[in-house]
């Protein structure tokens, strides 16, 4: 009897472990009715999708804007250059003779240089650089040098020279008396 009723109490434990197993099956593999209630009628998830969509419409319309406005201003400053590069050109490599003649202090040569006709594409010696030989362009009616150029009194010239260099692009013999 002792055997019966463990047999019977062992065989109720496994069926109703059975059962609860493919009862936790069931719930996983079929979505109850709440569930399905939300997946069909929650448009919350569809409108967010939508606001998302617009959001990076509006970002790339905002990116093509600003690469718009970029390359403008690069096409302006291009065209800046090369209006600069054009002027720069007219007055390099030549040697102009002065319209007007000006009365200036005395001048007086770096030590052991002698009298010499620059011409454009010299290198213009690091004694004529000292701060005593720079020329105001405004002071006698000059065009404003390019960007990296100054200009230079050597003897009763002006050379427009780089000031990295000393290279010399113009000349404009007989500026001075």
């Amino acid at each position: 009897m002792k055997n019966k009723a463990l047999t019977a109490a062992v065989a109720a434990v496994l069926a109703a472990s059975s059962l609860g197993v493919a009862s936790a099956a069931e719930a996983q593999s079929r979505p109850d009715r709440g569930d399905r209630y939300e997946q069909r009628h929650d448009r919350g998830d569809r409108f967010d999708r939508r606001q998302d969509r617009r959001q990076d419409r509006q970002w790339r319309q905002n990116q093509r804007q600003q690469q718009r406005a970029v390359q403008q201003r690069q096409r302006q400053m291009q065209r800046q250059h090369q209006q600069a590069l054009r002027q720069h050109q007219r007055l390099m490599n030549q040697r102009i003779r002065a319209q007007q003649r000006f009365n200036a202090g005395a001048y007086q040569r770096p030590y052991g240089y002698q009298y010499r006709q620059w011409q454009p594409g010299y290198t213009l010696p690091p004694a004529y650089r000292h701060s005593r030989y720079a020329v105001d362009h405004r002071r006698y009616g000059l065009q404003a040098p390019p960007y990296g150029y100054e200009y230079r009194r050597v003897d009763n010239d002006v050379v427009l020279t780089a000031v990295a260099t000393g290279l010399i692009g113009a000349v404009i013999a007989g500026l001075f008396n």
